[in-house]
């Protein structure tokens, strides 16, 4: 018997559109003879995420669908900047050409940029103006400070209005689909795909939409689309479909799912065991992760930096053992830019989330998924090679030189990849460091090398430390190195192996993985539930390195996962 392969579907996460034609009403920044509506610099190194890279990125990576021959896109959620009309209208015109010119099918979901709740909300942002300074862009006719700019094309649309100008990338039913369906049947009509969800007062009760829906593409493919942004209303008395009614999307995720919503949970196991019946090949989505993308090695975070946005975000054991229970195999996940492949249970029931990497973070990547017979293979796609804009670098360099600033290292670099990493260096400075770190500790490391870092636990003096030279010596480190790096790049690297895992390997100098794990093998510690001293803190910090070095250093660039088997009875 031959046999039987599926299509291969292309996964992109967090593509973050940009539009830098955009027009919000105000004279934009002009960059050799063209006007660019572009977000300043001074926004971007505070930003996970970089802002102006986006289009070029997002159209580095359909080229990369076509050049392959791929026709099935899955968009896994934050495909907007920040779902602003304008926005969300350029790239619902970019997919509208490529559908049309390449034979492209897209499917998309809703992260928690894209759409707010019932009624939307309200955005403000900073752009560059003609001169190279910021100016401010609202929606918000009511709070618009003096020399802002006011744009309806700013506000962000809530459910359903928000799905739109995307309703022909999956959300409703098109004729070509061999099947289609949501949690509540076959019916595509707004008014009935609506669940109730109440404060736990009982105080403020809404109906909203769900937004999920099963797709049957070609022969014997699923794609199951779950709408997993939550908008929990809390207690209190506010005017209907505002924004401080509701719990925010960003950190609620499966963990709500399960409170909220728990009917796509039992749909999601009917389809399960219609697919196994059938012999369909099942791929699941949703923006939000189902476990653990770091698998635990973002323990020590909590410990260094209390409940973090990574910690509000991960899915507790409820959600593993309610996903295991309905017979869900893969899942494919975005929202936190991280690359990582989790796995929960065994043989027919086991669980494999992949987080597929942002494309405007660090590592920028997408996924293509290869159904075969009875596996799946999941290939990683790396866009780190992609040019830098040199036309964003000018307008960079004379938005800082105008804020008495001098150029950051990102604008000097040749490639997207690199320009990423930058990024993320000049995110430790910027945000990490004045948001999240302990001041004192910040003050007491930030402007050290590794060797004076070092010389914290041997309590000995840089350039005169024997039995810091002695630890040196049998483990073959190269102390010159050791002296001269800062502890800035140290961190720095410690966010990209953080995100990237195995994909950050490649772009940190191989001189410096063996001084990373040196300190961390000496002088890391297991996690404290506090750290009393700076020296704590950055043996928690170095601990947290060697776990980080691990998960890069057995990770898997492609990976076979078990998803599904075809039955060999059953009908294609």
């Amino acid at each position: 018997m031959l046999k039987r392969t599926r299509p291969a579907v292309a996964v992109i996460a967090d593509a973050h559109f940009h539009d830098l034609k955009a027009d919000f009403g105000f004279a934009r920044v002009e960059v050799e003879g063209r006007e660019i509506t572009m977000r300043s610099w001074a926004d971007t190194r505070q930003s996970t995420r970089v802002f102006n890279e986006s289009a070029e990125a997002f159209l580095a990576a359909l080229a990369e669908v076509r050049r392959r021959g791929i026709r099935h896109v899955v968009l896994l959620g934050d495909y907007t900047d920040d779902g602003q009309r304008a926005t969300t209208s350029a790239l619902r015109d970019i997919l509208r050409e490529h559908a049309d010119a390449f034979d492209i099918s897209f499917y998309a979901l809703p992260g928690n940029h894209d759409i707010f709740g019932p009624r939307g909300r309200h955005h403000t942002k900073q752009f560059l103006g003609r001169d190279g300074r910021g100016i401010l862009v609202t929606s918000d006719a009511n709070s618009a400070g003096s020399g802002a700019a006011v744009s309806d094309r700013m506000y962000c649309e809530g459910y359903p209005a928000g799905l739109d100008p995307m309703a022909a990338f999956g959300y409703f039913r098109r004729s070509e689909y061999l099947h289609w369906e949501t949690p509540f049947g076959t019916s595509d009509a707004v008014e009935d795909r609506r669940y109730g969800v109440a404060s736990p007062d009982g105080s403020n009760h809404y109906e909203l939409m769900d937004a999920s829906y099963l797709v049957e593409p070609e022969p014997g493919l699923w794609l199951l689309m779950i709408d997993a942004n939550v908008f929990e209303p809390v207690n209190g008395t506010f005017e209907w479909g505002e924004e401080a009614a509701f719990i925010d999307s960003t950190s609620g995720g499966w963990n709500a799912m399960i409170r909220c919503k728990p009917f796509v949970v039992s749909w999601i196991a009917d389809v399960c065991a219609r697919a196994r019946r059938l012999g369909k090949t099942l791929l699941a989505f949703s923006h939000y992760p189902v476990l653990d993308p770091f698998d635990g090695a973002t323990g020590a975070e909590a410990a260094l930096f209390g409940e973090t946005n990574i910690a509000r975000r991960t899915p507790r054991k409820d959600v593993e053992r309610a996903l295991l229970a309905a017979g869900l195999s893969l899942h494919f996940s975005g929202h936190l830019h991280v690359e990582g492949v989790t796995r929960r249970g065994s043989g027919d029931r086991s669980l494999t989330n992949i987080a597929v990497p942002s494309l405007v973070a660090f590592p920028p990547a997408l996924k293509i998924a290869h159904p075969g017979e009875g596996s799946v293979v999941v290939e990683t796609v790396e866009l780190s090679g992609l040019p830098a804009d040199q036309r964003l670098r000018s307008a960079y360099e004379r938005e800082v030189a105008l804020l008495g600033e001098e150029p950051e290292a990102a604008f000097s670099v040749s490639t997207y990849g690199a320009f990423l990493r930058a990024h993320k260096r000049a995110l430790v400075s910027h945000r990490y460091f004045p948001e999240e770190w302990p001041p004192a500790v910040v003050e007491r490391v930030a402007d050290l090398t590794l060797e004076e870092i070092a010389c914290l636990f041997t309590e000995e003096t840089a350039g005169g430390a024997p039995m810091l030279s002695a630890l040196v010596h049998a483990s073959a480190i190269d102390i010159a190195e050791l002296r001269s790096l800062p502890m800035i790049e140290l961190v720095a690297d410690w966010y990209c192996l953080r995100q990237g895992a195995s994909l950050a390997l490649p772009h940190i100098e191989k001189s410096r993985l063996p001084l990373y794990r040196f300190l961390a093998e000496r002088f890391g510690c297991e996690p404290r539930t506090r750290h009393s001293s700076v020296k704590d803190f950055v043996a928690i910090f170095l601990g947290a390195l060697s776990l980080f070095l691990d998960r890069a250093e057995n990770g898997e660039a492609q990976i076979v996962v078990v998803s599904n088997p075809v039955r060999q009875d059953a009908p294609a």
